[in-house]
């Protein structure tokens, strides 16, 4: 997602690679016999150089299916997170859509009638081991058509020595933060100021992830893009006293650097994390050896809430959709194989994100290797968490407009409540909501 969806910070914008016949059996398509059948996939690269490509998690899947169904060949092809989608979108409207698209989106497609349901493909078993909350967020009018690839959530990261300096936690680290409410973190955020710390606290809300960003703080203010009946509830009251506390105690205060929150993308931030200059963020798992990386020593909290009371948290997910080419069969077997528990920790132990089923999920929680302790973290909150409503046909141009449109609500004058009504009238609007 340079932004739009959930992926590592660096994306291999400029990395394209594709892989046909991956297997190695040199099928060729138009050139298979009369009982086999040739699967064409299409997914997204989390790697960030060829080294750590995707493309060698998909060659060894394509491979090991093959050789449990003979007849069944697959090739697959693997884009940079930057093209993906639009080279989804060309093949479907040459009337060439590939079996199985591993992409960000789904709605459009299923409201299309495009897509198989996920209860057309899938064994009982694999149907059902799907968490509950990224299976409810794979549906379009009560029916899933997305299947949950790989999800992440979000925790705020701090700077164990910029907050040991400045006298919020012991120098030596020996107890952790573990702050409850806002006012918690704007008293942090004033002590960091006061250190001379560059930014207190980091607030990207430019176009790279602002509606990330902006889901976070909605709903730890609880509030949320839609309510508990997923109907569009942007502007509301909630919403609008989460916005003005970022505008009043936050980013008036001084408190969110010398960027302007309406300038400051989401790699830009964790970049200044990782150079030391920033105390505390909102960050997701890829933050994790980013910061290692630079020597950073850090600790990882729960996003504190409007009141200190729990609320949702925010989780993200690619997804996986199968497109009504005639090999629903072959198809589903394929997707068996994908979310086999095996294969699901196989991908998110290489790019340290989280597994979207409950046997992938009972897999990593029993982990000792790695960054697998780091990673329970951000486990332990994903069976809970909101997504974005993917769901939605709309969702695409109100996550463009948030993005557009949310970062003057922070800045001094900013008008919350005009804005977000904006943005919710044209969402309910796109949505057909009254």
């Amino acid at each position: 997602m340079k932004g739009r969806y959930l992926r590592p910070a660096a994306t291999g914008a400029a990395l394209s690679l594709t892989l046909a016949t991956l297997a190695g059996c040199g099928t060729v398509s138009g050139l298979t016999g009369d009982n086999e059948v040739t699967l064409r996939v299409v997914a997204a690269d989390y790697g960030d150089n060829p080294q750590n490509s995707s493309a060698g998690y998909w060659k060894n899947l394509a491979s090991s299916f093959e050789k449990d169904n003979p007849g069944v060949h697959v090739e697959v092809s693997v884009y940079s997170w930057s093209e993906v989608d639009a080279k989804v979108a060309a093949m479907v409207k040459a009337g060439k859509a590939p079996d199985i698209a591993q992409i960000g989106a789904y709605a459009d497609y299923a409201e299309a009638g495009k897509l198989y349901t996920a209860d057309e493909l899938l064994s009982v078993t694999t149907e059902a081991d799907f968490l509950a909350p990224l299976a409810d967020a794979g549906k379009v009018k009560r029916v899933q058509y997305g299947m949950p690839f790989v999800a992440s959530t979000r925790l705020l990261f701090y700077n164990t020595k910029l907050l040991g300096d400045a006298g919020i936690i012991p120098k030596d680290g020996s107890t952790p933060w573990q702050p409850k409410s806002w006012a918690d973190l704007e008293a942090a955020a004033k002590k960091l100021k006061a250190a001379n710390v560059p930014t207190p606290f980091a607030l990207p809300l430019g176009r790279e992830e602002a509606q990330a960003e902006t889901m976070m703080w909605l709903l730890a203010g609880g509030g949320g893009y839609t309510d508990n009946e997923e109907a569009y509830s942007i502007d509301s009251a909630e919403n609008v006293k989460s916005l003005e506390f970022l505008r009043d105690k936050m980013v008036g205060q001084q408190l969110t650097g010398p960027v302007e929150p309406a300038k400051l993308d989401r790699q830009a931030a964790f970049d200044a994390f990782t150079r030391g200059e920033v105390g505390m963020l909102n960050g997701h798992p890829t933050l994790l050896k980013q910061a290692a990386g630079k020597g950073v020593k850090f600790g990882m909290v729960a996003m504190p809430t409007i009141d200190g009371t729990d609320h949702s948290t925010m989780g993200v997910a690619d997804w996986v959709m199968a497109f009504k080419n005639g090999h629903k069969k072959e198809s589903g077997k394929f997707l068996d194989h994908l979310f086999s528990a095996k294969n699901v920790t196989t991908f998110t132990n290489q790019y340290d994100l989280l597994p979207v089923t409950t046997s992938g999920y009972r897999a990593m929680a029993g982990s000792t290797g790695g960054s697998a302790a780091q990673l329970k973290t951000f486990l332990t909150a994903l069976p809970s968490a909101r997504l974005y409503p993917v769901g939605k046909k709309s969702w695409a141009g109100v996550s463009e407009d948030v993005k557009q449109n949310i970062g003057k609500t922070v800045a001094p004058g900013g008008q919350p409540a005009k804005v977000l009504e904006e943005i919710a009238v044209a969402a309910r609007k796109a949505d057909g909501e009254r």
